[in-house]
């Protein structure tokens, strides 16, 4: 019960962020009951739970976007010189990394992260390991993937 009414809350607050109606009644109406309708399908289809809806993740998860925002930038900045260089340095290689979460909401998260970083994404997964293709000596610096793997722990285990 408690996901499909933050899952609610949730589509009723995308809702009101892009339509922008705050004083017509009838259209927050209408938004209200769209949203309504919408978490009944997914709770008929069987699909509100734990990790459509990841409560589990709670405020940690706004700490983590922010420093992953951050490394997401500077990778950006990485990738940038290394294309615009006159000579290329490239030296792309595959890298195993370790993964440690238990949940798989935090396997994907640790995943995606890690394809979100330009100059690398993760090609294969293991149970407790991904295939990473990098671009680069810095992509692959295997400290910044295992910090990357502890944060999302971090945020995982969170209570």
């Amino acid at each position: 019960m408690i996901h499909a009414v933050t899952m609610g809350l949730g589509l009723f607050g995308l809702w009101l962020l892009l339509s922008g109606f705050l004083d017509n009644t009838l259209l927050l109406g209408l938004g209200v009951a769209s949203c309504v309708a919408c978490v009944y399908i997914a709770a008929r289809m069987e699909v509100v739970d734990h990790e459509s809806v990841p409560l589990q993740l709670k405020f940690g998860v706004f700490g983590y976007l922010f420093w992953l925002s951050a490394e997401i930038g500077k990778a950006n900045w990485a990738v940038t010189k290394v294309i615009l260089s006159p000579r290329m340095r490239l030296s792309q290689r595959m890298i195993t990394v370790p993964s440690s979460q238990t949940t798989d909401v935090g396997r994907v998260t640790f995943a995606n992260s890690i394809t979100l970083t330009p100059g690398t994404i993760t090609v294969e997964t293991e149970h407790h390991s991904f295939l990473v293709h990098a671009l680069t000596d810095e992509a692959a610096d295997m400290e910044a993937l295992t910090d990357m793997g502890d944060r999302v722990s971090a945020v995982e285990n969170r209570t």
